[in-house]
């Protein structure tokens, strides 16, 4: 999914794991791919008053999770999103936030003055990540999502240089037009797969090729513990395109 939640010019499914040595693939994932597509708009062309500094988003960032069978937000909480914007780009941030600390006027508490690109403002309340918020109903499928929302939800509001899983594009075979230098042992198999473990544990493992120079392919692997939509994951290069 290369489609990030949209910030305004103004701002499917897996198979039950039958035998934990085998790891089986969703169906497909071709209808994931617009997911992320739509979002409550936001400026993107600033004032001065809001260059070189953090302001409150007016996109929200759960807007997907309608469209997301098996997944949901925890009752009582609330996705948030801070951007920050200057001439150079710009970053933003999603916080997971209780009902309470969710109006605007509590969202600014957390705002400074003077801008500084490496100080996030956190609000009152704030879990520590926006996943722990995410609730579903540990199929298979809700892991291959929840996968990706995790990622989007990292980069909503990057721009420029500072963006990255934005260029990537999930596969499931080896791009066949390009000349590839293995820097692992070849995959055989890369389509998407989920493993449930007995103990409510899961694990889900995706392909990418980021199409941005040079071109390379990834293993993206997340594990999720049990009763938690926050995994740990690990991104690791496999290949990367031959120079002619």
């Amino acid at each position: 999914m290369q489609t990030t939640l949209v910030l305004p010019d103004a701002e499917r499914q897996a198979k039950l794991v039958e035998a934990l040595d085998d790891l089986p693939e969703p169906e497909s994932i071709d209808d994931l791919s617009g997911l992320f597509s739509s979002g409550t708009p936001i400026v993107t062309t600033l004032s001065p008053v809001l260059h070189e500094q953090w302001f409150i988003s007016t996109v929200n960032p759960a807007a997907p999770l309608i469209k997301m069978p098996g997944l949901w937000l925890k009752p009582g909480l609330r996705l948030v999103s801070y951007l920050y914007r200057s001439e150079a780009g710009g970053v933003g941030v999603v916080w997971a936030v209780p009902e309470d600390f969710s109006t605007t006027a509590q969202l600014e508490k957390a705002l400074q003055e003077k801008g500084n690109m490496a100080r996030l403002p956190r609000p009152e309340g704030a879990l520590d990540h926006p996943m722990e918020a995410i609730e579903g109903d540990r199929s298979p499928a809700s892991f291959v999502l929840a996968s990706i929302l995790r990622r989007e939800l990292q980069e909503l509001g990057t721009l420029g240089d500072r963006r990255n899983w934005a260029h990537h594009h999930l596969i499931e075979g080896i791009p066949a037009k390009y000349t590839w230098q293995w820097r692992t042992e070849q995959p055989k198999d890369l389509s998407p797969k989920v493993r449930l473990y007995p103990d409510g544990h899961a694990a889900v493992e995706l392909f990418s090729c980021r199409v941005s120079a040079p071109k390379t392919l990834y293993r993206h692997l997340d594990r999720y513990p049990p009763n938690s939509y926050k995994p740990e994951s690990v991104d690791k290069l496999l290949a990367v395109e031959q120079a002619s």
